[in-house]
């Protein structure tokens, strides 16, 4: 499975907490990526749309609000183990980056002689 990009992970563990619409997304996606990460609106439903069809994310709900339609994403299961699955590989390939740095990493680089 190819590595998820970074928006779509934020967009997914924006989700995890529970349903939230557009604007919410945007707004939890900064949060999370400490203000590196801004989604535009197009960006950010463009990348619901995909995940939608991937069955990642799925509509929770609808409501109207000062006569604008307010759509709620929610993470599917499979979402959710997609999401979990991509954060145990990132978590690993840390570890491993910092072993290497720390020069006690199974393949560590070899020393300059």
């Amino acid at each position: 499975m190819a590595s998820m990009r970074r928006p779509s992970f934020l967009i997914l563990s924006a989700l995890a907490a529970g349903p939230l619409h557009g604007y919410a997304v945007i707004k939890e996606v900064a949060r999370l990526s400490a203000d590196t990460v801004h989604l535009a609106a197009g960006t950010l439903y463009a990348a619901l749309d995909r995940l939608v069809g991937e069955g990642l994310v799925e509509v929770d709900r609808e409501e109207t609000v000062d006569g604008r339609l307010r759509r709620y994403y929610r993470l599917t299961g499979p979402g959710a183990s997609a999401l979990a699955v991509e954060a145990e590989q990132m978590h690993r390939d840390a570890l491993t980056a910092t072993q290497r740095l720390r020069g006690s990493g199974p393949a560590a680089a070899p020393s300059p002689a």
